[in-house]
């Protein structure tokens, strides 16, 4: 059998965040987060693009744009969708889901899903947390792991 070993090590590449700015009292923390763990992991600023977009369906046709300029080695798209009193919830969740999900195949990048899709603002916070889990954070850890395990399929 071959195992694939990828080593995150001091992984540092040029990586471009896309943000929902609905929901923004949750994506605020999500994105502050993200950046906290870029800069704590020594990425620059001049490392990390960050795009803001009116809501969560924005985010693929972003996402989309930002991987075909070849700049960036991953894309974290962070988001909230809170469930409401109607179907909108279901229609949104499956676009932005959907959408993520084929720019990662059709771009052949790291298209990292750190949106959140959640029954109530309560949830929503507690996995945006100051204190916690953030999902922010974990976004870019996926993202780096992400990266150096596609280098090392490459290099084999």
């Amino acid at each position: 059998m071959n195992v694939i070993e990828y080593s995150v090590g001091k992984m540092i590449f040029p990586v471009a965040i896309v943000v929902s700015r609905f929901n923004e009292k949750v994506t605020k923390l999500l994105c502050e987060a993200a950046l906290e763990r870029l800069r704590a992991l020594a990425f620059s600023e001049e490392q990390i693009t960050l795009v803001k977009v009116p809501g969560a369906v924005e985010i693929p046709i972003t996402a989309q744009r930002l991987a075909k300029t070849g700049l960036y080695e991953a894309i974290i798209c962070l988001g909230a969708v809170i469930r409401g009193e109607t179907d909108h919830y279901d229609y949104v969740c499956y676009q932005v889901t959907r959408g993520c999900q084929r720019v990662a195949l059709k771009q052949d990048i790291p298209v990292i899903f750190g949106v959140l899709t959640t029954h109530n603002e309560e949830q929503a916070l507690a996995r945006a947390s100051t204190s916690g889990v953030n999902t922010g954070k974990e976004a870019v850890d996926a993202a780096v792991e992400m990266v150096a395990v596609l280098r090392e399929i490459e290099r084999q």
